[in-house]
């Protein structure tokens, strides 16, 4: 399991100065992974929001007859990097 941050915390850390690959603040580069919505047998995933990042936010694409959640993410968010690494 993830551990989950506060945005007080995330805001301290960079308040720290960080480096721009670790930004997860609001004026962070972002970036997406589309995700099933569904798994084999129809059943809808839970969407969590990440606590990683403050800009994250999904929404549901169809991208040619297929329903997704497309996530977006800072792209230094490590939960971020660990999906496009997947």
């Amino acid at each position: 399991m993830v551990a989950q941050r506060t945005d007080n915390e995330i805001l301290a850390d960079m308040a720290e100065g960080t480096d721009r690959q670790q930004d997860v603040t609001y004026q962070a580069p972002v970036g997406c992974v589309d995700l099933r919505a569904f798994d084999d047998d129809g059943n809808s995933y839970d969407i969590h929001a990440c606590h990683d990042c403050l800009p994250w936010h999904a929404e549901v694409v169809v991208i040619e007859g297929d329903i997704l959640v497309r996530e977006w993410h800072a792209v230094g968010c490590p939960q971020f990097q660990q999906l496009i690494q997947d």
